[in-house]
């Protein structure tokens, strides 16, 4: 069955019904978790309420043109940003619509409970206005938001609602102007608060594990400490106490103006009979006195119970839990293990519950870093993975025993990760999910042309503007380039790797949320090629019909009969991938290195008499022959063959101009699995935003915002811990290994020279030089990707701008987004916020030696 393709100009579009439709599904058919598994916080405990905004300008400013996920238009940003004087007034005209009616601004209050509240917020924007007689001080906290601008500088907004944004602001003497892009519900609300006090805890979101009465260990969580103050905290500590034991952690530096949400660690309680323990948390300076506190209460629970554990992560240091539905059997070894992964807004801890104990397997559930997060893509799909093996570290389980299955989002995911790594999973079970984001967002447009006239208006669209939504839009070299970075997402490029698993599809009948035909797609599609999967249609089932809708015996029986095949019993092996750096190996074969990158590569495997190799999009492979039969000698690859050296185990093969010849290992220098590119990438390995400070004031003070947002969304988005410093404190040898995201350029920050002098790409004030081209002006702003040069593993992300005008297109981070695609290399002028992908000048990928000259680039 096949499926038009969508271009990335209409993925914003889609994101209007998307959000649209799930929320409308979700009303009426219910989910595992109350609304959002969480209570939105109302109580403010960290100051005294100074301000609530009860009146402001609203203008609305529908997207239902063709737009950009990784660049969207944002005109309305776009005036802000560019104009720094500008104050709109009721009746302004902002601009005219696609009707040729005039958007204008609207005055807008206050609800009873203090919440802007109207229909006309959805895609809209909220100008506020707040008049300080002085310069002070405060915390923002706003609610409903993607994004803010205050007084100029974007910060972090609180998407889902939660009531867990504060931000310290400075407000300077006069008139202060917040400008609010509301977010998928019609509401915002927006408090200042007098803080209590200079340095302090704050309660909201916090991440603790149950306390296991077995376990001797020490047990860790993470609290949010708030700077509000002009200078670094450092030298602190947290000092946690309960039943007369403490413990001590050092708290990492923390940045002027900014909050940090740290680890830390409390002693165990073996043998307690407590339902719960409270425990006390001191915060001391580098001179042991306090200077806040905090107490919690942490759940004791048996490990032979349901509950949470928690670890620290690779990706950033921060600190994530994960959810366990243990084995009634705690004296049997070695047996089944169960990832399960959730949907949207659904809680790990209730994705565990819906599910009773096995009697031969553990069941894990992670978190996806949210409760949204990245949709089991990006850093959910890494999260996935560090839940895996921190759970299989603790449960030792069966190693050809291990399932994944998961719900709506965790659908997707189930499909996205078995396809991703398919000789991690004996069997697969997506419920009611979609495989693929893009085929997901593709289904609105068929149900937008099953829309009645009644629904059409519904959702505020005209004949003519349903006519521009239903265009199909040609996508340019430049844009066909940003698109490929995304190739590892699209599941179903690469679902035959679906044969190294048993597949089990569960969907409801009546699912209007994830609708059914993509299930029955799915099973057609498999239909054509795969000899072990069952499909199952419940009936009259919704989107969630109970427990049964994850918790299905006959899944879990299926998963029973199945299990991973050991390597030397491999006689025939598909494995298909759209980046080594996302997945690379099946069993005994590795590749190494792309030819065209971010395309699919592939590999298919027989063994008879010799080994038979076909690859496709392959440079450089790698095969252990320490697992294969002794009395294979040779290998044939794309009709060459080679004689192997058995004793030597892994040998590794290169695509020439002449055929394939056996090589040598490749370099770390080089691309490879380890560090592969796409500039997201930079966004892992404990990485550290570093800072410019040697420019002029606005210059410094626009990058050390940048950085700021960009940890501050990395912290809402992904429960992140990231790590700002600033240029002049940057070493390689104290971040040895790290991962860095450069801020500035080559003329402001100190950095620059110690981790790029010798990078393929400079960039300083009014030039861009990449290879031969020379670029001129201060209009031009710009992301990539490089390796470290002091590391085999580190990346540098560069976040960098020619001027003003290219800092403030620089402006967005959705490369924090999930469902965005970002290549090594994007190069872009400041109409980027007017005309999207158009603005976009330059898109490519670095060759393998991470060069230029030897890379895939288009240019506009």
């Amino acid at each position: 069955m096949s499926t038009k393709k969508i271009s990335i100009r209409k993925l914003s579009v889609l994101v209007f019904f998307f959000g649209s439709f799930f929320i409308f599904g979700q009303q009426r058919t219910g989910n595992i978790v109350e609304y959002f598994g969480k209570e939105k916080v109302e109580e403010i405990s960290e100051g005294i309420l100074e301000h609530v905004f009860t009146k402001g300008l609203l203008v609305n400013f529908q997207s239902f043109g063709l737009n950009s996920a990784t660049f969207p238009e944002d005109p309305v940003f776009e005036r802000f940003l560019r104009d720094a004087q500008y104050s709109p007034k009721q009746g302004d005209v902002f601009d005219i619509d696609s009707q040729g009616k005039e958007i204008k601004w609207q005055s807008i209050q206050t609800n009873n409970t203090n919440t802007f509240s109207d229909r006309e917020l959805r895609s809209g924007y909220v100008f506020l206005t707040y008049t300080s007689n002085s310069e002070k001080t405060l915390l923002f906290e706003a609610s409903g938001h993607t994004v803010a601008l205050v007084n100029g500088m974007p910060q972090e907004g609180d998407h889902y609602d939660f009531g867990w944004s504060l931000i310290p602001i400075k407000l300077k003497k006069g008139t202060n102007t917040f400008v609010l892009k509301v977010g998928r519900f019609p509401r915002v609300r927006a408090r200042l608060i007098k803080p209590y006090k200079t340095i302090d805890f704050t309660s909201r979101d916090m991440t603790v594990p149950d306390i296991l009465i077995e376990d001797d260990s020490d047990f860790v969580g993470a609290i949010r400490v708030v700077n509000n103050t002009n200078s670094w905290v450092k030298g602190y500590s947290i000092v946690s106490n309960h039943s007369g034991m403490s413990r001590t952690t050092n708290v990492p530096n923390i940045a002027p103006m900014t909050m940090r949400k740290v680890p830390f660690s409390f002693a165990p309680a073996v043998g307690s009979d407590q339902e719960t323990i409270k425990v006390q948390l001191a915060l001391a300076n580098g001179s042991k006195k306090t200077i806040a506190t905090q107490e919690f209460a942490a759940a004791v629970k048996s490990k032979s119970k349901h509950h949470k554990r928690t670890f620290i992560s690779a990706i950033d240091g921060s600190v994530q839990y994960y959810s366990v539905a243990p084995s009634t059997d705690q004296k049997t070894e070695a047996q089944a293990m169960f990832l399960s992964v959730h949907g949207a807004s659904v809680e790990a801890t209730n994705q565990a519950r819906a599910y009773k104990q096995k009697d031969w397997g553990n069941l894990i559930a992670p978190t996806n870093r949210r409760p949204f997060g990245f949709a089991w893509e990006d850093w959910g799909r890494l999260d996935a993975l560090e839940v895996l093996a921190d759970a299989k570290e603790i449960y030792k389980p069966d190693a050809s025993k291990i399932y994944l299955t998961g719900h709506s989002m965790g659908g997707h995911g189930t499909w996205y990760l078995g396809a991703t790594y398919p000789d991690y999973f004996a069997a697969i079970a997506p419920c009611a999910g979609y495989p693929d984001l893009l085929e997901y967002r593709n289904s609105f447009a068929r149900r937008r042309a099953n829309l009645t006239i009644e629904q059409v208006k519904r959702f505020g669209i005209t004949p003519k503007i349903l006519e521009r939504m239903n265009t199909v839009a040609v996508p340019t070299m430049v844009e066909k380039v940003i698109e490929r970075a995304g190739t590892p997402s699209r599941t179903i490029k690469l679902m035959r790797n679906y044969l190294q698993q048993g597949v089990y599809i569960l969907h409801g009948e009546k699912d209007n949320v994830v609708p059914t035909f993509l299930a029955q797609d799915m099973r057609e599609r498999l239909g054509t090629f795969h000899p072990d999967f069952t499909y199952y249609e419940y009936p009259d089932g919704t989107h969630w019909y109970g427990d049964h809708s994850v918790d299905w015996p006959p899944l879990f029986n299926f998963f029973k009969e199945r299990t991973i095949k050991e390597s030397n019993t491999i006689k025939n092996l598909e494995f298909y991938t759209g980046s080594p750096g996302v997945s690379a190996s099946s069993h005994f074969i590795t590749i190494h290195q792309q030819v065209v990158p971010f395309e699919v590569s592939s590999f298919k495997f027989s063994s008879k008499k010799n080994i038979q190799l076909e690859l496709d999009n392959v440079a450089k492979i790698e095969v252990d022959f320490s697992v294969l039969a002794d009395s294979l000698k040779t290998i044939t690859i794309n009709d060459t063959q080679i004689e192997v050296d058995r004793k030597r185990g892994k040998q590794y093969f290169e695509n020439t101009t002449d055929g394939w010849v056996k090589t040598t290992a490749p370099s770390l220098k080089e691309k490879g699995p380890h560090r592969s590119g796409g500039f997201k990438d930079a966004f892992t390995n404990n990485m550290v935003f570093v800072y410019a400070t040697k420019g002029s004031n606005a210059v410094n003070d626009w990058y050390y915002n940048r950085a700021k947002f960009d940890a501050e969304t990395f912290w809402y988005k992904a429960n992140g811990n990231v790590e700002v410093v600033r240029d002049v404190d940057f070493s390689l040898s104290k971040y040895l290994n790290r991962n860095v995201v450069l801020y500035g350029n080559k003329d402001n920050n100190a950095a620059w020279k110690t981790l790029l002098k010798n990078a393929p790409i400079q960039v300083s004030n009014s030039e861009v030089v990449m290879a031969d081209k020379r670029l001129k002006g201060e209009q031009w702003g710009m992301y990539f990707i490089v390796p470290r040069h002091d590391s085999d593993k580190a990346s540098v992300g560069v976040v960098t701008a020619t001027g003003i005008k290219g800092m403030k297109a620089a402006y967005a981070n959705h490369y924090l987004v999930n469902g965005t695609t970002f290549p090594d290399v994007l190069l872009f002028d400041d109409s980027v916020l007017l005309e999207g992908t158009s603005a976009v000048k330059c898109a490519g990928f670095f060759g393998n030696d991470w060069s230029v000259e030897n890379g895939d680039f288009e240019w506009k």
